[in-house]
C-alpha cells in the first residue's frame, strides 16, 4: 500500500454543481475517504477535465482513482485509464436526476451525495489493478468447427477468409450435411418467386480447397480439453486414425435430424406412401425434374402436405406429445415440394393442409408464386391419416367448420428439426451417480451415452454443452445468440435453434466471429462476454479455503476443476467474470483483484447510517449491473423521482453475491435490502445464466439469519428487474421504503 496514491475527482458540471455542495463533497474524500490527491472540475469529461487526471497520473504517481460524476455507464472512453485502479461515484443519475428538488429535499440529497463519494473512496482503496492473464503457452488462433453441413462449411469459410486456420470435422464421407439431400433450396435472394439451387456443391468446394481449412471426413471428436486459446481436440476417423488438433474455439455446427416419422401413428407414419419432408426431397431428386413416383413407382397425381406434424404440440389425436416447438422452416419447405410437382405436371392435385402458415422475410412472395401455380392451401386440422395405396387424410375445414376428408397418392408430413445436440447433461449427471455407486445397469448406460456426444469435453459438468429443455445449445437468446455455457465454444445453426437454411448461413458467420473474438481475447487475457475485455481473474486464498466445492459446483460456466489437492484449480480462459464463485464462497477467500467482498463491503460499512432518532431509514440496493443498474440510470434520465433514503451498488450480477454483505448492512443498522436482478427459470434473461436463480436460493435461506438477528424477514427482499423497466423500479424503491417506514426502523441501530 505505500506505493499507492489514491485520487478524488469531483465534477460540478450537468447541473451537480447547481444543487450539490461540491465543497462539502471534497472535504470528505479527504477526510473520510483518505484520498492523498482531492480536486473538483467544471467539466470532468472534457479535454482539460481529462487532462487533469491524466497529468496526476503521469506525473504525481496517482495509482488510485475515484471520479465522482455521472454513472460508471457514462462516459466510459472520455475515463478511460487503463493503468490505474478506478471507480465511479454516481451523483448525476444516481443523485440528482432521481430526488425531487425542492428545499425540503435538499438535506437528504447533500447526504446521499456525500455516501456515494464515501462509497467510491472505500471501493478504490480494496482494489488493485488487474494484472492479466497468468503467463500461459501461446495461444492457439485456430478455430474448431464440428459439423459439415451448410452451419459448419459457412462458419469455416467466414472463419478463413478472415485470415484464421480452420480444422473441419464431419463424421460422414462429405460434406454437405441435410443440404445435400435436398433437390433445390427455398429462395434467399431476388426473385424470390421459385426455389433456387443450394448451392452445396460449390460450398464445399471452396471448403475442400481453401488452403486455411483442414477437412477431416469420416471422423469425430473423441475428446475436448482445455479452454479458450489451448483447446485440444482428439479426431479420430473410421480407420483408427486419431489426430491431436491445437484448437482457440470451437463452433458446434452438428445440425438436426428430422422427428422420427414413426411416432406419428396418428399422422399415418409408418404406412406405405406417407413420407416426411426429407423422403419427399429423396423422391424428387430421383425424378431429377420429371415426374414425381412413389416409392412402388407409382406416378403421384395427388398429394397432401399436412403442417406442423408433431409440431407445436399438434399431433393428429392433439395430445401434444411431440414437438411443442415450430421448426420455422417447414412452411417454406412445403410450398417448395409441392412446386416440384406443379412443375414437373401442373394437373398435379397438390393440396397444403395447415393450421398457421408461416413464410417469413421475401416468403409472401414465393407463397402467392405457388398459389398462381395452382396450389391449394387449406386451413383444416388433420385428426387421422391413413396411408396405403389410396391415403386418405380426415381433417376438420377450419373456414367451413366441417369434418371432412381429402383422398391422395402420396401425404407429406412435415415433421420438425431434433437438434444433434449430444448428451443431455441432467440425464448424464444421474446416470454417472448411479454408475459410481456401482450400478451395472447405469455403468452401461454410461458408455451408450458417451457415444452419442459430439463434442466429448473433458469436463466435470459433463461431455457436452448445457442444453435447453427441447435439446436446444443453452444461449442467451436476446443479448447473446451464438454464446453458450461453455467460454469459447459457440454453437450455429439448428443446433442453436430451429432454423431455415438461409437463417443458418447467417448464424454461422455470427458463430465464427464470436469465435474469432475468442481466440483474439484469450491470447490477451481478456474476458469474453458479458464484461468483455476485463482483466481480471478470481484468485483464492487456499489457506483458508475449507474444499466445500461450492465455487465448483455453482460455476455456471464449468470454469473451477479441483487440483490434486482439492482445492479450487480457475481455468482462467473458461472465466467470465461473474463472480458466482464469490458469492458462493462460505468463507469468502474468492475474489477479483476489482470486485471481491471487500470492495462490496466496504461501500457498505463506508455509508453514514443515521440512528434511531433521526428517523431517516437506510436502504441497501444491490443491484445487477446488466439489468438493474442501466434500468436505475434510465430512470434518472427520464427524471423519475425515487427516495433518497437508497444507497445503490451495482453488483457484476446477483449470483456474487455473498450472504455476509446481507448480515453486515443489517447489523450495521440498514433498515432494509433489496435486491434487484434478471428474471431466471426457463426463460431466464440473466447473462451469467445460472447466477440470478442462485441469488434467489441462497436468500431463501437467510431467514434464519434474520430471526436470530430478531428482524422482519420483509427486511430483505429480491426482484426481478429487466433492463427496460426503468418506471417499475422506482416504483419498486418507493413502495419498499414506505413498506420499511410501516415496519419501523431497525432495532440494530447503534450496535453496527
Amino acid at each position: 500500500m505505500a506505493d499507492n496514491k489514491f485520487a478524488a475527482y469531483i465534477c460540478s458540471g450537468c447541473g451537480i454543481g447547481d444543487v450539490l455542495d461540491v465543497p462539502a463533497m471534497e472535504k470528505i474524500a479527504t477526510k473520510e475517504g483518505k484520498m492523498q490527491v482531492v480536486k473538483s472540475h467544471p467539466f470532468l469529461c472534457n479535454e482539460e477535465g481529462v487532462a487533469l487526471i491524466q497529468n496526476d497520473i503521469a506525473n504525481e504517481g496517482v495509482t488510485h482513482v475515484c471520479i465522482a460524476a455521472c454513472s460508471r455507464r457514462a462516459k466510459v472512453e472520455a475515463f478511460h485509464f487503463p493503468t490505474v485502479a478506478l471507480s465511479r461515484a454516481n451523483l448525476r443519475e444516481g443523485v440528482i436526476w432521481v430526488v425531487a428538488e425542492g428545499d425540503k429535499h435538499d438535506e437528504v440529497r447533500q447526504e446521499m451525495a456525500e455516501d456515494y463519494v464515501r462509497m467510491g473512496c472505500a471501493e478504490v482503496k480494496k482494489m488493485s489493478l488487474p494484472a492479466g492473464n497468468p503467463a500461459k503457452d501461446a495461444m492457439n488462433k485456430r478455430i474448431l468447427v464440428v459439423g459439415g453441413g451448410m452451419s459448419g462449411m459457412t462458419a469455416a469459410l467466414a472463419a478463413a477468409d478472415a485470415g484464421y486456420g480452420v480444422v473441419l470435422v464431419e463424421k460422414t464421407g462429405a460434406l454437405g450435411g441435410m443440404a445435400a439431400k435436398l433437390m433445390k433450396r427455398v429462395p434467399f435472394s431476388g426473385a424470390y418467386s421459385e426455389a433456387q439451387p443450394t448451392g452445396v456443391e460449390e460450398l464445399a468446394a471452396k471448403v475442400s480447397s481453401h488452403p486455411k481449412i483442414t477437412v477431416h471426413l469420416n471422423s469425430t471428436v473423441t475428446d475436448t480439453s482445455g479452454a479458450p486459446g489451448r483447446f485440444v481436440a482428439k479426431v479420430a476417423q473410421e480407420s483408427g486414425a486419431v489426430t491431436e488438433e491445437p484448437v482457440g474455439a470451437i463452433v458446434q455446427a452438428s445440425g438436426f435430424t428430422p422427428y422420427d416419422l414413426n411416432k406419428l401413428t396418428e399422422l399415418g407414419g409408418g404406412q406405405a406412401n406417407v413420407v416426411d419432408q426429407v423422403g419427399l426431397e429423396a423422391l424428387a431428386k430421383a425424378a431429377n425434374g420429371g415426374a414425381i413416383k412413389r416409392a412402388d413407382g407409382k406416378e403421384v397425381k395427388s398429394v397432401v402436405f399436412v403442417q406442423c406434424a408433431g409440431q407445436r404440440g399438434h399431433g393428429g389425436n392433439g395430445s401434444g406429445e411431440h414437438l411443442e416447438y415450430c421448426s420455422g422452416h417447414c412452411c417454406g419447405t412445403s410450398i417448395k415440394q409441392a412446386m416440384y410437382f406443379k412443375d414437373a405436371n401442373p394437373e398435379v392435385d397438390t393440396v397444403v393442409m395447415y393450421q398457421d402458415l408461416r413464410v417469413p422475410g421475401m416468403g409472401e412472395d414465393f407463397y402467392r408464386s405457388a398459389q398462381n401455380k395452382g396450389v391449394l392451401f387449406t386451413k383444416g386440422k388433420v385428426n387421422k391419416v391413413t396411408g396405403g395405396d389410396a391415403c386418405k387424410v380426415e381433417f376438420k375445414d377450419l373456414i367451413l367448420d366441417e369434418d371432412t376428408f381429402a383422398d391422395a397418392d402420396l401425404v407429406v408430413l412435415a415433421t420438425g428439426q431434433v437438434p444433434n445436440a449430444g448428451v443431455n447433461l441432467d440425464a448424464w449427471t444421474a446416470t454417472v451417480t448411479l454408475a459410481e455407486g456401482g450400478d451395472d445397469a447405469a455403468k452401461a448406460q454410461k458408455i451408450e451415452m458417451q457415444k452419442t456426444s459430439v463434442l466429448n469435453l473433458n469436463y466435470r459438468q459433463g461431455p457436452d454443452m448445457p442444453q435447453f429443455k427441447y435439446g436446444f445449445a443453452d444461449s442467451h437468446f436476446i443479448c447473446f445468440p451464438y454464446e453458450t455455457r461453455r467460454t469459447g465454444i459457440y454453437a450455429a445453426g439448428p443446433t442453436r435453434r430451429p432454423m431455415d437454411m438461409f437463417q443458418a448461413q447467417e448464424d454461422a458467420t455470427g458463430a465464427a466471429l464470436k469465435a474469432i473474438q475468442a481466440v483474439e481475447n484469450a491470447a490477451v487475457g481478456r474476458a469474453a462476454h458479458p464484461r468483455a475485455g476485463d482483466l481480471s481473474f478470481p484468485k483464492a486464498r487456499l489457506e483458508g479455503c475449507t474444499q466445500c466445492k461450492r465455487c465448483t459446483v455453482e460455476c455456471p460456466f464449468g470454469a473451477i476443476d479441483e487440483d490434486e489437492r482439492r482445492f479450487p484449480l480457475f481455468n482462467e480462459e473458461r472465466c467470465r467474470r461473474c463472480g458466482t464463485c464469490m458469492g458462493a464462497c462460505p468463507v469468502r477467500v474468492i475474489s477479483f483483484e476489482n470486485y471481491s467482498c471487500d470492495t462490496v463491503g466496504s461501500q457498505i460499512k463506508a455509508v453514514n447510517v443515521p440512528d434511531e432518532f433521526e428517523e431517516k431509514p437506510r436502504i441497501l440496493i444491490l443491484a445487477c449491473e446488466n439489468d438493474a443498474y442501466p434500468a436505475l440510470d434510465m430512470a434518472g434520465l427520464s427524471r423519475m423521482n425515487h427516495s433518497a433514503f437508497v444507497r445503490i451498488i451495482p453488483v457484476r450480477c446477483l449470483g456474487s453475491v455473498n450472504t455476509i454483505w446481507i448480515t453486515d448492512s443489517l447489523n450495521s443498522g440498514y433498515d432494509g435490502v433489496m435486491m434487484m436482478g434478471c428474471k431466471k427459470g426457463d426463460d431466464y434473461q440473466c447473462h451469467f445464466v445460472k447466477g440470478s436463480e442462485l441469488a434467489h436460493y441462497r436468500m431463501s435461506k437467510i431467514g434464519d439469519t434474520l430471526t436470530q438477528l430478531g428482524l422482519e424477514p420483509e427486511r430483505v427482499v429480491t426482484h426481478e428487474v429487466a433492463i427496460t423497466d426503468n418506471s417499475r423500479v422506482v416504483k419498486l424503491i418507493n413502495d419498499y421504503v414506505e413498506q420499511i417506514n410501516g415496519i419501523g426502523l431497525s432495532p440494530m441501530k447503534g450496535f453496527g
